[in-house]
């Protein structure tokens, strides 16, 4: 499996910005689509936003739409997330995952349809 280390998280104000940054090692990198998912207390974990193998195609969360965006550099083994116009509704603990997915791309909205995760890391919006 593919090794996940996420970095990036902290306290911000409503309306301001973050970047996660999400490095993997173990595997090719260029293999997995990955994707960006969060859960906050006493709610179900959910995927916001995720990305082909390529970087060519992208799927956000209604949630985030607009505001996040997710970006990878296969060079560098990372992927990102970036944050804008936070709400106090985004704080959570943010994880990134990984599929194995090599040329091809799927929809990946479900926590069930990622198998590595990272250790997470937090967020959390101050109004």
């Amino acid at each position: 499996q593919v090794q996940l280390v996420e970095s990036g998280g902290g306290l911000v104000q409503a309306g301001g910005s973050l970047r996660l940054s999400c490095t993997a090692s173990g595997r090719t990198f260029s293999n997995y689509a990955m994707g960006w998912c969060r859960q906050a207390p006493g709610k179900e974990r959910e995927c916001v936003a995720t990305i082909s193998w390529s970087g060519s195609s992208t799927d956000y969360a209604d949630s985030v739409k607009g505001r996040f965006t997710i970006s990878r550099d296969n060079a560098k083994n990372t992927v990102y997330l970036q944050m804008n116009s936070l709400k106090p509704e985004d704080t959570a603990v943010y994880y990134c995952a990984a599929k194995l997915l090599p040329g091809i791309w799927l929809k990946l909205r479900e926590p069930a349809d990622f198998g590595s995760w990272g250790q997470g890391t937090q967020v959390t919006v101050s109004s």
